[in-house]
């Protein structure tokens, strides 16, 4: 969850701002900035969204530190911009600013400046409906640093709420993040080759339908130790979920130089496989792996699709006793959806810290009875409600702060990083303007009942408790979380709801299993080896008569770990945020 903004400006390296004589302020009138790019930069008219950041700090790029608790920026809408033309980001209307909502409340001082224009590409899917959203390529829609995205050099400015306008100048477009294939398009790159770790990407025809473009699906595929010696052996498989990767599942190097490698290539690791799924979309980093209105059919593309490509190409075993799912945060709902909304398909579940799974508590805010999300009314006070806190119970940003944010990023739910945007897109309908319909005014928080009816399908304990007659003998035994009762996020409220409807369940009994860490935050659980082990062991018991179990030797035979056991491991978790 939100990681992508957070983690980026730890991960980037950062550029050291250039002084220069562009940006000059103009002369006395309110602060504003006029924002141009040339055409041997883009010799095409642009639509999109242009930004103007300014912060106190030059290293990273003011790009890279913008976040919930980062410096001020505007955003404004433009449509059709040609080389040359001007688009002016001040006080006038469309400019939406986070936390300042006009530059002329930016303290005097001296800043660096920087200018971004996020390019949208028109949709025109087979809904019907027309839609402006940047499309990711190849990069995990990380909107900041996208291939074709334009952004001006950094300048340092001395400014004040009367310094008149300020010209900036984009002067640098972003190049593809991956190599392109010959003759293909940067959307079809993937990262390269090692020895254990192989990439697969296709184009989904049930996506690229819905789209009216081409859209790719893509895996990291981590492979056990021996698996080019083994050509008859065939393999089980953990899915593992998330945000879209920057390193290689489970974090795995092939020099060993890591706790998790070390074990993987020690001989003593299960012979299974590890995929690890990339899914962006125009919405967000990650698509929720579920078919949904405003997103397409993902459910069904990483099912019908994605899957038997992989099964094909790397000799896993087909059958759902070895398809195993889990994640944490983002990836521990998906685990966990995918498992309840394909129950035939997966063998069990164990997600970490997964996003709201009862919209009661979607974070702190009941959508089905709440009248505002972003603070609770009573007669005489207006409290606001935290969205974020540190584990002794300090707020760390408010419901409100987070999306204003988002609200400043994107309008129509575009903010591509923000969290409250994806799940709008993902678990609710279509608005009439083609975009997602909101859950609530952004500006205000007023929820919208009508709306929060439409998100009962994807509430995954309404989803259990109204099917559970007829799913639920498929998911007996195969669902095992585990959240910290202090997460940062409120998710573990939701979790408890969900926990009570399953241990109250007949008819079958669900015999599921719930971890709580005390006093622990997002993201707490096993190790990634702990994990693997018990997942493995899962699988190999799971496994009918007769079954090739060569692959569990190394780590089922030799003692893995189960659900029970990890008690014994102590409370040894990890931020999987």
């Amino acid at each position: 969850m939100r990681s992508r903004a957070i983690v980026s400006v730890a991960m980037v390296l950062g550029l050291v701002a250039a002084g220069s004589a562009i940006g000059a302020p103009a002369g006395p009138g309110p602060l504003a900035f006029q924002i141009s790019f040339a055409s041997d930069v883009r010799d095409q008219p642009a639509t999109g969204r242009v930004f103007v950041i300014v912060s106190r700090d030059s290293d990273p790029e003011p790009r890279f530190q913008v976040d919930v608790l980062g410096p001020p920026f505007w955003g404004k809408d433009v449509s059709d911009v040609a080389p040359g033309q001007t688009m002016v980001v001040g006080s006038g209307p469309g400019v939406v600013g986070y936390p300042l909502d006009s530059p002329v409340e930016l303290p005097e001082g001296d800043y660096t400046v920087q200018a971004f224009l996020n390019v949208y590409t028109t949709f025109t899917r087979s809904d019907g409906s027309v839609v402006q959203l940047h499309m990711p390529c190849g990069d995990g829609g990380y909107f900041l640093d996208s291939p074709g995205n334009l952004y001006g050099t950094p300048v340092q400015l001395h400014l004040a709420p009367d310094s008149g306008t300020v010209e900036l100048t984009l002067d640098k477009v972003i190049p593809p993040a991956e190599p392109v294939p010959e003759g293909g398009t940067c959307q079809q790159g993937n990262p390269a080759d090692s020895e254990h770790v192989k990439h697969l990407k296709i184009q989904s025809d049930l996506l690229t339908a819905f789209w009216g473009t081409p859209m790719f699906l893509g895996a990291d595929v981590l492979l056990p130790d021996g698996f080019d010696a083994s050509s008859g052996t065939r393999y089980p498989v953990i899915y593992l979920q998330g945000h879209y990767p920057t390193e290689n599942p489970f974090g795995f190097v092939e020099d060993g130089s890591n706790a998790f490698s070390t074990w993987w290539l020690s001989g003593r690791a299960p012979k299974v496989i590890v995929v690890q799924l990339r899914h962006e979309n125009p919405y967000f980093d990650d698509s929720y792996a579920v078919n949904s209105a405003n997103l397409g059919p993902y459910g069904d593309a990483i099912v019908t699709e994605l899957i038997p490509a992989l099964q094909h190409r790397f000799r896993m075993v087909p059958k759902p006793w070895a398809r195993t799912l889990t994640g944490a945060s983002t990836g521990g709902w998906e685990a966990l959806a995918q498992q309840v909304y394909d129950p035939s398909f997966y063998g069990g579940t164990w997600p970490l810290c997964p996003d709201p799974v009862d919209f009661r508590f979607h974070q702190l805010v009941n959508i089905y009875r709440d009248q505002n999300a972003y603070a609770g009314v009573n007669d005489w006070e207006t409290v606001p409600r935290p969205s974020a806190r540190t584990v002794a119970g300090d707020t760390i940003w408010t419901m409100e702060q987070e999306n204003h944010w988002e609200m400043a990023l994107g309008s129509h739910g575009r903010s591509q990083l923000g969290q409250w945007d994806i799940w709008q897109a993902v678990y609710g309908p279509q608005g009439d303007d083609g975009y997602p319909a909101p859950i609530w005014d952004k500006a205000t928080g007023e929820i919208d009942h009508a709306v929060a009816r439409r998100w009962h399908e994807k509430d995954i304990r309404w989803y259990l408790a109204r099917h559970w007659s007829s799913i639920g003998p498929k998911l007996v035994g195969k669902i095992h979380i585990w959240v910290g009762d202090d997460d940062t996020f409120f998710l573990n409220d939701a979790v408890e709801l969900l926990q009570r409807f399953l241990e109250g369940t007949e008819r079958p009994a669900a015999d599921a299993e719930f971890h709580y860490g005390h006093n622990e935050p997002h993201c707490w659980g096993p190790t990634d080896v702990q994990l693997v082990r018990m997942m493995a062991e899962a699988m190999a018991q799971a496994a009918p008569p007769g079954a090739d179990l060569d692959w569990s030797a190394a780590g089922h035979a030799r003692g893995g770990a189960t659900a029970s056991s990890f008690l014994a491991y102590g409370r040894r978790g990890r931020s999987l945020r």
